[in-house]
């Protein structure tokens, strides 16, 4: 390779490490509503790069939610882009969509989602072992998120036997099994008290330094909202503001130690 060739690719290299992680690009969202159209987002530009941790917050009907399902390719604009990298989701064929989605994203919604006949575990292993992977591999890495959220102890209790807290962290867990490039959370403490909430919050900055992973969190939260360094604000299907700032925080050791505390009995 001639030394002007070695200079492009390593500029092309450069230029390709530096592409932000997911890009929305002047993406709209319609619906038809008896007879009329109704925008549900409008004219949205989003960067978010690998390693950030924001929130979107706003009002109900602002379209938080609806740009959460898009940027996670649980639904496609009406028009505009979504690319990840230099990857045009939008357009791939909805087979490849989906396992796209099941390779680079995690998801954690205010309900937990959990399959009630299966342990924590077994909900944790489970996107691995329907994509097809070794169960002895799955069961490895599904203990050692487990023991990561702080429940080591929780390993064959089922949904109906853990507390709100605990749902939630399991459900966490199993976002994260295969390694995702984002976790979209929608309202992930919403059904939880404030200490169980606040323990929560402890745990995704946690992970966030640890592992390094992207979190995208919908919130009503003014607390989580509050410790984000980064927060989205929309209004009428529209982002209004866009706010940066330093947020500094003890580095992590383990799981939060609060964790144990925080929603430790069954909900009943």
């Amino acid at each position: 390779m001639s030394a002007a060739s070695a200079d492009a690719a390593s500029v092309g290299a450069v230029t390709r490490q530096e592409l932000p992680l997911v890009r929305a690009d002047r993406v709209h969202k319609r619906f038809l509503h008896e007879g009329r159209e109704v925008e549900i987002l409008v004219d949205i530009d989003l960067t978010i790069e690998s390693g950030e941790m924001l929130s979107i917050v706003g009002p109900s009907g602002a379209g938080k939610s609806t740009l959460l399902h898009i940027l996670g390719t649980l639904d496609l604009p009406t028009s505009g882009r979504i690319l990840y990298g230099e990857e045009d989701v939008t357009r791939l064929p909805g087979a490849r969509l989906a396992d796209f989605r099941n390779r680079h994203l995690g998801f954690v919604f205010q309900f937990h989602h959990l399959l009630p006949e299966f342990t924590a575990l077994e909900n944790v292993m489970m996107p691995g072992l329907i994509r097809g992977t070794a169960r002895i591999e799955m069961d490895k890495k599904a203990r050692a998120l487990l023991e990561e959220v702080g429940l080591s102890h929780r390993l064959t209790h089922r949904p109906g036997e853990l507390s709100g807290g605990e749902q939630q962290r399991v459900a966490l867990a199993r976002a994260l099994v295969l390694d995702p490039r984002l976790v979209l959370a929608d309202e992930p403490t919403g059904n939880l008290d404030s200490k169980t909430s606040e323990a929560m919050h402890d745990l995704l900055f946690s992970l966030n330094r640890t592992r390094g992973t992207t979190f995208l969190v919908v919130t009503h939260s003014r607390e989580l909202a509050g410790l984000m360094p980064r927060v989205v604000s929309m209004r009428d299907g529209r982002i209004e503001a866009d706010d940066r700032k330093v947020v500094a925080r003890a580095p992590a050791a383990g799981p939060p130690a609060r964790l144990a505390a925080a929603g430790a009995a069954p909900a009943p």
